[in-house]
């Protein structure tokens, strides 16, 4: 243990386990110490699935001993060993017994834990004869965070005073700057983005020859935290059992490589498509590895496309897997710091329901929303077109609340921190910002559904129809939305077809479907 006072006292979150993150330059392992704390609060403030703590907690503790065997004074504070209810909590302990000239982290990417240690240090300071305290300049020196590849001030920069911000124009300046798929200064392959070739459905037959994700051997430390989460959080939702998501850069980099070898090749045409039992298909399960910060995105970005120019690979799959990372990741990042706090409460439609039970179980007799669920509470992982077009799209055109939501997303995904999760909750699954950044609420019947998976197959429901005991709760609310918001649709080109296709319909149906809407309404728990 160092001597006290030490010099630095480097906090670092659960999010930030980047060996080369700012809050370690100039750390001085003879003078300064790293803060890591476990916090009851970040599993319960929202309720946290287990495989989500789990996994924080399992990488914390591996980058905590990677630290330590490099020589650094690591004060953790576990929470079966310290008990901190909070992160406030725990900094404040560290601060009392370590009596740091200066606090130094990074950026967090929740406001929330930044409010509440700040507000933390604050308190410190008012202390009366706090000797400490009121030496200091800044109380915690908070660094930017070097792992994204656009800063939230050129971000702002590049947003201007836009009231409507477009991703595809950010991500075209973005694969300027990084110089990625790119001949001089035109698009490789005539164009930026390939999307339109990447939305095909299995068909009759299914997916096909579908490779194995690679698996990871739980080490002591993975198992103690996994009894530790069935101790300590045994009422909360989730499944351990197949618990399977990398907690070291080590096997991040094996999980990048595994993807690269052998999904990239045939991610693209099939990635919004979707099939009962179908956990993980060509997708890349990168994104915790990335969120937790044991990857970085310009590695990956820069990996998927030299394994293009080398292996001459489909080219609109992988534009549209380096458009999730080099575009869409960093513009909901870019998104979040600029609109909150304002974004947290958003509620365009002035949606009021509440989540249904079975967002937690799965038990419900839509076939589409059990099979996207249970996927969830198995692995803590859905795709995004899981995500967008079930769960999310049924929680537009059933009301629910979009805080309501946007809690049970953050709850429940493994790579779930507020700055990405937020923007794509609530700016792209709900509209909830109406339309900061998406042209059209994301909505369908239940044909879409079926388009795109078989799900349909074994539902109580039948996508077709919108009235009576067998109309698809997709299918009746999404004809319902579009009644109730039938003008403002009009107006937008991109809507419009969607209103003359309800214009269509005869006024008695029309009236049917206003009644069989308000009673699923009436009852979400029941569908």
């Amino acid at each position: 243990m160092r001597k006290i006072p030490c010099r630095h006292l480097v906090l670092i979150l659960g999010d930030q386990l980047d060996e080369a993150s700012s809050a370690l330059e100039g750390f001085d392992p003879a003078q300064d110490v790293v803060l890591m704390v476990e916090a009851f609060e970040e599993s319960t403030h929202v309720w946290s699935h287990k495989a989500r703590t789990t996994l924080f907690l399992s990488a914390m503790r591996h980058f905590a001993q990677g630290l330590a065997q490099r020589g650094f004074d690591v004060d953790y504070r576990a929470l079966d060993t310290h008990g901190d209810k909070t992160l406030a909590d725990g900094l404040r302990a560290a601060v009392a017994a370590r009596q740091p000239a200066q606090i130094i982290g990074v950026e967090p990417g929740d406001m929330r834990v930044r409010g509440a240690l700040d507000l933390a240090m604050n308190s410190i300071a008012a202390g009366a004869g706090n000797d400490w305290a009121a030496g200091q300049k800044h109380l915690i020196n908070w660094r930017e965070d070097k792992h994204f590849l656009c800063s939230p001030a050129q971000f702002r920069s590049w947003a201007g005073k836009s009231a409507s911000l477009r991703m595809e124009f950010f991500y075209r300046s973005m694969r300027r700057q990084y110089k990625v798929l790119m001949e001089g200064d035109q698009p490789v392959g005539g164009q930026w983005n390939f999307d339109a070739d990447n939305r095909k459905g299995f068909g009759r037959a299914g997916p096909q020859a579908v490779p194995v994700p690679l698996q990871f051997g739980q080490d002591s430390i993975t198992a103690g935290v996994i009894a530790l989460v069935e101790k300590y959080f045994p009422d909360h939702p989730g499944d351990l059992g197949r618990f399977n998501w990398p907690v070291t850069r080590e096997q991040a980099l094996m999980a990048l490589k595994d993807f690269i070898d052998q999904r990239l090749p045939h991610f693209g045409a099939h990635q919004d498509a979707m099939w009962t039992n179908l956990d993980f298909g060509w997708h890349a399960l990168l994104s915790s590895s990335l969120n937790l910060k044991l990857l970085h995105p310009l590695e990956v970005v820069l990996a998927a496309e030299q394994a293009w120019r080398e292996r001459d690979l489909d080219l609109p799959g992988v534009e549209g897997f380096i458009r999730q990372i080099l575009g869409w990741r960093e513009f909901m990042r870019g998104v979040y710091f600029l609109d909150m706090p304002t974004l947290k409460t958003a509620n365009h439609f002035g949606h009021r329901n509440a989540l249904p039970a079975w967002y937690w179980t799965g038990e419900t007799h839509m076939n589409c929303m059990r099979q996207c669920i249970g996927q969830t509470l198995t692995h803590g992982y859905a795709h995004h077109i899981q995500r967008l077009m079930v769960t999310g799209m049924f929680g537009v055109t059933a009301q629910i609340s979009p805080q309501a939501l946007c809690d049970w997303y953050l709850a429940v995904y493994v790579d779930a921190v507020e700055w990405v999760e937020l923007p794509n909750t609530a700016g792209m699954a709900l509209f909830a910002n109406g339309g900061r950044f998406t042209s059209k609420p994301y909505v369908a019947s239940g044909a879409y559904v079926k388009r795109m998976s078989n799900y349909c197959g074994g539902c109580r429901y039948e996508p077709e129809t919108r009235v009576g005991a067998q109309a698809c709760p997709l299918t009746t609310l999404y004809w319902n939305f579009l009644d109730q918001h039938e003008a403002t649709f009009a107006d937008n080109p991109r809507t419009a077809l969607m209103v003359k296709n309800l214009q269509r319909m005869a006024p008695a149906v029309r009236a049917d479907v206003r009644l069989r809407a308000r009673e699923m309404l009436a009852d979400l728990d029941s569908l």
